[in-house]
């Protein structure tokens, strides 16, 4: 893919800045974050309106950890386009990891009226909503999750210990059950259940 993708190096700006977005994508997906960084820059220095380089870019500012110019470049691929929803998403990242917790809370509700059954994004709201001491509105946002991903044992021992929480021992030990069931490895859960069945 790599070598591939290099052979349109040479072409006019828009092909040299979708090949360029895409190594570089691939190059950040090896963990390789000078060559992803350069490729980004040649990537927005050929087409400043593409929202792909632009988020790529913010990817490898982001993993050099500045946050606050990664969401620069987040907004910047918004303003180019307002449904790139990698953008989108990883903004809500950078505010939720920056404690901007309404802020990504919008971005991710955004996202979720683009794509109503994105996992991740079911997933995001939840842990806001955590955050946020809302722990009903963050059930809610998991039993929509489990309605998409049914067997994923994280999610059930999550809902598993927000039911605890709020003290219904019955609804916790009916996702733990579950998270057990697909996931018998897991000691918090096996130690809940076990406390759960010496009561």
């Amino acid at each position: 893919a790599l070598e591939t993708l290099k052979m349109f190096e040479k072409k006019d700006s828009r092909v040299k800045s979708a090949a360029a977005t895409n190594l570089s994508f691939l190059y950040y997906l090896g963990n390789e974050l000078e060559q992803a960084t350069n490729y980004a820059d040649l990537a927005v220095n050929s087409d400043r309106y593409n929202p792909a380089a632009l988020t790529n870019k913010g990817n490898t500012v982001f993993a050099n950890g500045d946050c606050e110019k990664a969401a620069e470049f987040y907004k910047e691929a918004l303003r180019n386009d307002s449904l790139c929803t990698e953008a989108l998403y990883n903004l809500g990242l950078v505010y939720k990891k920056l404690n901007k917790i309404d802020e990504a809370l919008d971005c991710f509700l955004k996202l979720h009226a683009i794509l109503p059954n994105s996992a991740q994004v079911l997933y995001q709201l939840a842990s806001i909503y955590q955050i946020m001491e809302d722990p009903n509105q963050a059930i809610e946002w998991l039993l929509q999750l489990i309605s998409v991903v049914p067997t994923d044992p994280h999610v059930l021992s999550k809902l598993g210990n927000l039911y605890d929480t709020e003290g219904d021992k019955s609804q916790a030990f009916h996702y733990y059950c579950e998270s057990y069931r697909y996931f018998p490895s897991n000691i918090e859960v096996i130690e809940w259940l076990g406390a759960y069945y010496i009561d």
